[in-house]
């Protein structure tokens, strides 16, 4: 047994236990956290990847919710601008629609003034004959809105709070299972195994976060023993990329019939990203894929808008990922509060338990304030909240530097083409340079596996961001699985299992 005693012993390594950790290390906590699987390998990479207010929460009376997330998309874009950017999207209105016009200038009006907004551009209405996002919709489309929001890579934002935390102190360890935690008076006794080595370790804690995701019921049943737990509601959301449906800037929202809503979204310059769908899922969280139905969905809800249909056979990738909602009675998947919900257990002297439940990607900071304040009355204060100023790693640079560190790293690497100077600041910021180190010739990057991803870039992703797979690298880390053949992704998953042999 470690002799040491953590403050703070964290399950689940998504946003939400990722973000916690980091806040707490920040304030003086000794934490430690456990990921059963890859950082954001479950719902924090399966999002629709916005950093928004939530127009929708508005038609379901939640203006806490949307307030607190309306305000902290400029507070993110701050912490992180190489991987969170504004977006404008447009929102097609055509009479005879299922929301009168009204009530979306309403809407917006409340977007626009309820969360102290003071870069983003307000609201706009759009002359669709004229505006060139009229151009790939069908001509019933005469008027549209077009307001703003935040477009984030959400996986690697966990990452960057795994990694930085980890920078602060603590312990952070993927492909680590909870195997069981039982109270020893005011302390937990907790016990890890390493899902790659086997090997068993033990930790004590003064405090257990369960912040689990979808799995936070299972933690509860599974490792704590209790039967019958029914806090979340799992609604699965997929989600399809297609090639590029439009050259605008500009993302879509739009409404179907069934008055739920979809987004299309320019992803990764060469694709547009279709989703998502609301559905109640029953079984594992872990084998949540897209189904047919969800498929031909998403398909027909876009065809409805696009001049040129999106067909099946146009998709070039899909995911899938279980949202874990607060269960708080709602008749339909689509109206379940996205609104986050933290729970204290533990009897006076008995070590405390924190459960966190729903939440989402705009909120997770704020969530982890909550939660600090929680852990604060529970084992003692420490320290101040301190994240709303901060800069996740490689962020800082001011919001609107983007286009002077492509600048200043294509001066310093001037053998770097173009899109690859402006995919490595896009996905690393100032830590650019710490891939490319004292490089003076594309061929000092080593190996390239296909694309423009080089031996450099994936030794950094294995040293610094805990990559153990080709999958974590080209589907978390970086999206290069949209460009790699199979054949190179299977050269660099076997490149990555020999290093490990080497490590």
């Amino acid at each position: 047994m470690s002799e040491q005693v953590y403050d703070i012993f964290v399950i689940g390594g998504g946003i939400n236990g990722c973000g916690i950790a980091r806040d707490a290390t920040g304030r003086g906590y000794k934490v430690a956290l456990a990921e059963m699987n890859d950082f954001a390998s479950g719902t924090s990479s399966g999002a629709t990847k916005l950093i928004h207010g939530g127009l929708r929460y508005l038609e379901h009376y939640e203006f806490r919710l949307v307030r607190e997330s309306l305000m902290e998309r400029e507070v993110l874009w701050a912490m992180a601008p190489h991987i969170i950017w504004p977006m404008r999207f447009v929102l097609p209105y055509h009479k005879g629609g299922i929301r009168p016009a009204w009530l979306i200038r309403l809407g917006l009006f409340l977007y626009d003034h309820l969360g102290g907004r003071k870069l983003l551009p307000p609201t706009a209405t759009l002359d669709m004959k004229k505006d060139p996002a009229g151009k790939p919709l069908k001509a019933l489309f005469t008027k549209a809105f077009e307001y703003s929001d935040g477009w984030v890579d959400d996986a690697r934002m966990v990452v960057l709070n795994a990694r930085d935390a980890a920078d602060r102190g603590a312990t952070i360890m993927p492909r680590t299972k909870v195997v069981s935690a039982g109270r020893e008076g005011a302390v937990w006794a907790i016990e890890t195994e390493n899902t790659i080595s086997g090997e068993k370790r033990q930790f004590r804690a003064r405090m257990l976060v369960n912040a689990a995701g979808p799995w936070v019921d299972q933690v509860l049943s599974g490792t704590f023993g209790k039967n019958q737990v029914h806090n979340v509601r799992l609604v699965q959301g997929s989600h399809i990329v297609v090639r590029k449906k439009f050259d605008d800037p500009r993302a879509y929202f739009f409404q179907n019939p069934d008055n739920r809503i979809i987004f299309a979204i320019p992803y990764e310059q060469d694709f547009t990203l279709i989703g998502t769908t609301d559905r109640d899922y029953k079984d594992d969280p872990k084998d949540v894929k897209i189904t047919e139905g969800e498929t031909t969905y998403l398909c027909n809800a876009a065809s409805e808008y696009f001049k040129e249909p999106v067909r099946p056979e146009d998709i070039v990738w899909t995911y899938s990922a279980v949202r874990p909602l607060y269960d708080d009675g709602a008749s339909k998947a689509q109206e379940a509060t996205r609104d986050y919900v933290l729970k204290v257990e533990g009897e006076e002297g008995q070590a405390p338990l924190l459960n966190v439940f729903g939440g989402k990607l705009t909120t997770y900071r704020r969530l982890g304030e909550h939660a600090l304040e929680k852990i604060g009355e529970a084992i003692g204060l420490k320290g101040k909240p301190w994240t709303a100023g901060s800069s996740l790693p490689g962020g800082d640079f001011p919001v609107r530097g983007y286009e002077a560190e492509v600048t200043k790293l294509k001066s310093r690497y001037p053998f770097l083409a173009d899109p690859h100077a402006r995919r490595l600041i896009r996905r690393y910021g100032t830590r650019a340079a710490m891939i490319l180190g004292s490089a003076k010739t594309i061929a000092d990057l080593g190996r390239c596996f296909g694309s423009d991803l080089y031996e450099a870039e994936v030794r950094y992703l294995i040293e610094q961001e805990w990559a153990y797979s080709a999958t974590d690298i080209l589907w978390r880390r970086s999206k290069k699985g949209l460009y790699l053949s199979k054949e190179e992704a299977a050269a660099l998953d076997s490149y990555m299992a020999e290093s490990h042999v080497h490590a």
